[in-house]
């Protein structure tokens, strides 16, 4: 949901970088294979980029994925990724990418502290794009789990790719205070603006379900909430409800700067715009 620069390395590039230290394994020919499959890594990583610009990540087939001359038993994955990123040559690569998201905040969901590289469309089913920089999206633990191995079959159902859809120039995300009986809490939604497609809106919906984006923001929001109640009472007795009003729109206004869309900012805006709310009813805790 929060976009980030593509990165710097193609798939050939880190492809070459991590098979790099690999040896012959005997018989096995392991670096001969890898080596040799080369080309058709770097052709599987332009049809993701085509596919990408298209808007059709969909339509990718898991069979025009593999990698040529290694068998699905062999664990090619485990060669690439594993021994030759994360334990490897490319090592350099994956912390480039992982260390790329503005104080370490999860581009997925823009709340959790990034903790890995999530592979956008999962290398189970594309190893080719196991190793590509534009495949793996930094992430947290949370948002890496709630994806899993999923890959969406419809544009519908596509999630939002970090390095390649940028929707936060227009406002999207929406809240609701609830008043009752002696307690406030927010409740939060996806608020598609008018020059947004039905797909752009379903992905929209699809994503705020997946990883969980209601319930994460309504629970941040109504944590925060207790925390500056003893401040809006000051500033309650102090000034009256403008000086509440004042104080919520500055902190919206300072938030929003950063995170348009942030659930931070929706939080002061709309607390802001709540009339019972500003006139004290800040609930009880």
């Amino acid at each position: 949901m929060w976009p980030l620069p593509q990165p710097r390395h193609g798939a050939r590039d880190s492809y070459t970088t991590c098979i790099s230290r690999t040896k012959e394994m005997g018989e096995e020919k392991r670096r001969t294979r890898l080596t040799e499959a080369t080309d058709a890594v770097e052709e599987a990583g332009q049809q993701f980029r085509q596919a990408a610009g298209t808007k059709t990540l969909h339509t990718l087939k898991s069979e025009n994925f593999q990698v040529p001359g290694i068998e699905k038993k062999e664990k090619v994955t485990t060669w690439l990724y594993d021994y030759g990123m994360l334990d490897g040559p490319g090592r350099d690569i994956y912390d480039e990418l992982i260390s790329a998201p503005k104080h370490g905040r999860c581009p997925l969901c823009g709340h959790g502290t990034v903790r890995t590289l999530d592979h956008f469309l999962p290398k189970a089913h594309f190893p080719a794009l196991c190793v590509d920089p534009l495949n793996l999206v930094p992430a947290c633990s949370d948002c890496n789990k709630a994806k899993s191995d999923d890959h969406a079959v419809t544009a519908e159902k596509t999630p939002f790719h970090p390095y390649l859809d940028d929707i936060d120039g227009e406002k999207w995300l929406a809240a609701k205070v609830i008043h009752e009986d002696d307690s406030v809490r927010l409740h939060f939604r996806v608020s598609p603006p008018p020059s947004w497609d039905h797909v752009l809106t379903a992905r929209a919906h699809h994503h705020f379900r997946v990883f969980g984006l209601r319930t994460m923001y309504a629970q941040q929001a109504n944590r925060h909430l207790g925390e500056i109640r003893g401040h809006l009472q000051g500033l309650l007795a102090a000034g009256g409800e403008e000086t509440v009003r004042a104080h919520l729109r500055d902190g919206a206004a300072s938030s929003l700067s950063d995170r348009p869309n942030g659930w931070h900012g929706v939080t002061y805006r709309t607390l802001a715009g709540d009339e019972t709310f500003c006139r004290g009813a800040f609930g009880s805790g």
